[in-house]
C-alpha cells in the first residue's frame, strides 16, 4: 500500500470510534482538533466575561478620569493604581476558572509523528560507564579499572564536589558514623593508611587503594594521568612491577598494581602531591577484615554505633578474599564466614529500629528483641540508631 493510502486510514479513524481525537479541516487544507462541546461552551463564557470585564474597567476609568481633575497627583495615582489591582484581580478569577490551554488546540499535522526529542541510537554505549569495565578501557583492566571509571565519573558530573570508591569487597558495618567531609577543606584525596609506613618504612601497604575519597578538581585529573602509566597490562604493568617491587618493602613479585604506583607516585613525587592528600587512620575509612570480624560480639556489648574506629568499624574490607576467583589468600570457607559475619552485624543495627535481630552473626534467621504491639513502626523514633546512646561506660570520645 502506498503512503497516500495510509493518511486516508489515519485520518479516517480520527473521527471514529477507534479512540483518536475528532478533527476538522480548515481552509488551507490542514486538520485543527475540535474540542469537546462542554469545553467549547466553557471558553464561549469565559470570553462573555473578559467582555464585560473590559466595558466595566472602560467605565471605571471615564469616571476615574472626569473626577481626577479635583484630587492632587498623588491621589489620582492611587485611583489608577486601585484600578489596576482591580482589573489584575478580576481576570485572575476568570482564568482560574478557565482549563488550561490544551496544546491539541494548536494545529498539528497528522502526516507527521509526535516525537519526544532528537532520535538516539548509541544510548547503550554511552551509559556504560559502571557496568562494562572492557569498553571502558580496555587496557587499564582489572584493579586498575578504577582510574578510567573515576575520571569518566568526574566529567560526566561536574555538580559532584567528592567521589568515594569501594572496593566489590568492602562492606559499611557502622551505619551510623557520618564522614567528616569539613576536616578535608584543603584536601583533594583522602586515603587509610599510615605515614610512618609510608615515609619512614616504604612499605607497599602504607595506604590502602579499597576505600578512598577523591574530590573533583584539576588536581585529581592531574594525579590521574600521573597515576595511570603503569597500568596498560602487558608488558607495561610487567615491567613496572618489577621496579615497584624493588623500590617498596614488603612487595611480592608480581605486575604493577594501583595500590603500589601509587605509593610509589608520592614517595617519588612528594613536594607536588603530598600537601593535597590526608592520610587517614582516626578511623576505619578501610577496615583489614581478619582483625576486625570477630571481636563484633565485644564491640556490641561495650561500645554503639557512631564511633567509626576499632571499636566499631566504619568499613570492613576483605582483602585478600577471592571466593568467586581461581586464587585467594584465604580459604574461601573462612571468607564467607566472615562476610555473613559483617552482613549481619552491619543489618542488626537497622533491624533493632524495629525490635528485630539476627539470632547469631551466622544466622539469617531472625528474631524478636523487644515486644511492643504489633506496630513496631511507631516505636522506631525511640530506638534510633542516629541518637546517642546513654549508659554506655566503655564509650569513650
Amino acid at each position: 500500500m502506498g503512503q497516500d493510502n495510509f493518511v486516508a486510514q489515519k485520518r479516517a479513524s480520527g473521527g471514529g470510534g477507534a479512540g483518536g481525537l475528532p478533527t476538522t479541516t480548515t481552509a488551507n487544507g490542514r486538520a485543527r482538533t475540535m474540542l469537546p462541546r462542554g469545553r467549547q461552551i466553557n471558553k464561549t463564557f469565559n470570553n462573555i466575561k473578559i467582555t464585560i470585564l473590559c466595558g466595566f474597567v472602560t467605565i471605571l476609568v471615564l469616571r476615574g478620569t472626569v473626577g481626577i481633575g479635583n484630587l492632587s497627583s498623588s491621589d489620582a495615582d492611587a485611583v489608577n493604581q486601585n484600578l489596576i489591582e482591580e482589573t489584575n484581580r478580576i481576570l485572575k478569577e476568570i482564568r482560574s476558572d478557565s482549563e488550561p490551554d490544551d496544546p491539541a488546540e494548536s494545529e498539528i499535522n497528522p502526516n507527521v509523528t509526535y516525537s519526544l526529542g532528537p532520535k538516539i541510537s548509541n544510548w547503550n554505549q554511552e551509559r556504560q560507564i559502571v557496568y562494562n569495565m572492557a569498553h571502558l578501557d580496555k587496557e587499564l583492566a582489572g584493579y586498575w579499572a578504577k582510574l578510567p571509571m573515576i575520571r569518566r565519573l568526574m566529567l560526566s558530573h561536574p555538580e559532584i564536589e567528592w567521589i568515594w570508591w569501594m572496593d566489590s569487597d568492602a562492606m559499611f558495618t557502622d551505619m551510623v558514623f557520618e564522614i567528616p567531609l569539613s576536616k578535608y577543606d584543603k584536601h583533594n584525596l583522602v586515603i587509610h593508611g599510615y605515614p610512618d609506613l609510608l615515609f619512614e618504612q616504604k612499605s607497599w601497604i602504607a595506604l590502602n587503594t579499597g576505600s578512598f575519597l577523591f574530590r573533583n578538581c584539576q588536581w585529581s585529573l592531574d594525579l590521574l594521568d600521573a597515576w595511570a602509566p603503569m597500568g596498560p597490562k602487558g608488558a607495561i604493568r610487567e615491567e613496572a612491577g618489577k621496579i615497584l617491587t624493588a623500590n617498596l618493602k614488603g612487595r611480592p613479585a608480581f605486575e604493577a598494581d594501583d595500590q603500589s604506583a601509587l605509593i610509589y607516585l608520592l614517595l617519588s613525587q612528594k613536594d607536588q602531591w603530598m600537601d593535597k592528600v590526608y592520610i587517614e587512620n582516626q578511623y576505619y575509612l578501610h577496615g583489614y577484615w581478619a582483625g576486625l570480624v570477630d571481636r563484633y560480639e565485644e564491640m556490641m556489648e561495650k561500645y554503639h554505633p557512631g564511633l567509626g574506629d576499632e571499636r566499631w568499624p566504619f568499613v570492613t574490607h576483605f582483602v585478600g578474599c577471592k571466593p568467586c576467583g581461581s586464587y585467594g589468600d584465604y580459604p574461601v570457607e573462612q571468607c564467607m564466614r566472615s562476610m555473613e559475619r559483617a552482613f549481619n552485624f552491619a543489618d542488626n543495627q537497622v533491624l533493632k529500629l524495629y525490635g528485630f535481630g539476627h539470632r547469631g552473626l551466622l544466622s539469617p534467621k531472625i528474631k524478636r528483641i523487644r515486644n511492643e504491639t504489633v506496630t513496631p513502626l511507631e516505636y522506631v523514633d525511640q530506638f534510633d540508631i542516629r541518637r546517642p546512646v546513654h549508659g554506655n561506660s566503655g564509650s569513650r570520645s
